[in-house]
């Protein structure tokens, strides 16, 4: 795979709205780190929220800008990262279609989240062929930028692997232009003598022994070829694995630790449950849930000792308090030391410390609903012109290139 490819990174969220604490926990800490490191697009994913709520999208457009506002309030930096809507990016749909005309169907239908979601949402006719097809349209929204890294938690990877097996598919059927290998000579010249002669043994030791170490030194070696052109340099990658021309790069799960931010009750922080503590809810708010949140139920009195292992707020310490208030609570609690309020008031104290920054710039960004208009219309101009390369160089290797 390219370095230009591997320093991509593509992630997307439904859009559902204000966000919470999870989502902060869970994903938008990771985006504001991945930022810095790697060339970032972070889109709106609403085809994807019709291929459930198609019956209903009135609500989606509200949605979107309340969670690109928290995106933003979140510290995502649109100077370093691209940040858009997948439907104003139309070549994500030019290119599904595409896909779809190679993808086996039994591919779909193996993958995993399309028979739990079908139980999980029986009240909802899915049915219908955008469902089916939406892992399809995830990989066009990854191969469409040619990502080399996809973020997303276990449950995920199995959608990654799927792209990762259309890539092959698609370079397979497309990548077998006239010449290839008369092409992959031409560009190892383009090297130098001394490069093409390590390329070359690095080539054979990976295809003649199956040498990783070789696999490996030779895309070191061809990423630090600055003279070549990306043709060049994609021709050399798959002919370094005996393939043709890498036309979409395959990319790699880039596994995100589960949030440990639970909700309020102790389960996973879901609007669903209702267990939810929003970003922009004011302090007095976020104070009253956290104060009267469930604790052990065994601490009837304040002088019955308790157990934090049963108690929703020990969860919320071992996500917020440093190792001394975290033996505090522990052992005030088991030896009835400190009433539950009493426990509460660090963990109070410390979300509303996070919070108070992201809070100040969503207020500025409420305050200015055409910057945030601007900043994603730059952001969809931006991702369309890496799309339009992409779809450029598909429909020729598909014979489309009228």
């Amino acid at each position: 795979m390219s370095s230009a490819a591997n320093a991509r990174v593509l992630s997307g969220m439904r859009p559902t709205g204000r966000l919470h604490l999870g989502h902060y926990h869970g994903v938008l800490k990771n985006w504001v780190a991945l930022q810095h490191e790697y060339d970032c697009f972070f889109f709106v994913a609403d085809w994807h929220a019709l291929t459930t709520h198609y019956e209903d999208p009135s609500l989606i457009p509200q949605s979107v800008h309340e969670m690109v506002i928290d995106w933003l309030a979140a510290g995502v930096d649109p100077a370093a990262a691209k940040v858009f809507i997948q439907s104003q990016v139309p070549e994500h749909a030019e290119f599904h279609l595409l896909l779809s005309m190679i993808t086996p169907l039994g591919w779909l239908e193996r993958v995993p989240s399309y028979k739990d979601q079908q139980e999980k949402l029986k009240e909802r006719d899915l049915s219908t062929y955008g469902f089916l097809g939406y892992p399809l349209l995830q990989s066009a929204d990854i191969l469409i930028y040619k990502a080399g890294l996809v973020p997303v938690g276990e449950d995920q990877v199995a959608h990654v692997e799927l792209t990762r097996e259309v890539a092959r598919r698609f370079n397979h059927l497309y990548g077998r232009e006239t010449g290839f290998e008369e092409k992959a000579a031409e560009a190892m010249n383009k090297m130098g003598k001394k490069n093409a002669k390590l390329y070359e043994g690095y080539r054979k030791g990976y295809q003649e022994q199956g040498d990783l170490e070789a696999l490996a030194a030779a895309r070191a070696l061809l990423e630090g070829q600055q003279n070549l052109a990306l043709t060049d340099r994609e021709r050399l990658f798959g002919y370094l694995e005996g393939g043709g021309l890498i036309i979409l790069p395959e990319p790699r799960p880039l596994l995100t630790k589960a949030s440990k931010m639970p909700g309020l009750d102790g389960q996973k922080m879901s609007k669903s449950y209702n267990n939810c503590l929003s970003l922009r809810e004011t302090p007095a708010e976020i104070e009253r849930k956290l104060r009267t949140m469930p604790t052990d139920t065994n601490r009837v009195r304040r002088t019955d000792p308790g157990d934090p292992a049963r108690c929703p707020v020990w969860q919320f310490h071992e996500v917020y308090s440093n190792d001394q208030v975290k033996a505090w609570a522990q052992e005030g609690c088991k030896s009835a030391g400190i009433g539950c309020i009493e426990c509460k008031r660090p963990v109070i104290d410390a979300v509303l410390q996070e919070l108070k920054p992201i809070q100040e710039r969503a207020a500025e960004y409420e305050a200015q609903p055409d910057l945030v208009r601007k900043v994603i219309a730059e952001g969809c101009e931006a991702a369309r012109v890496t799309a339009r390369e992409t779809m450029a160089e598909v429909r020729r290797v598909m014979s489309l290139g009228y």
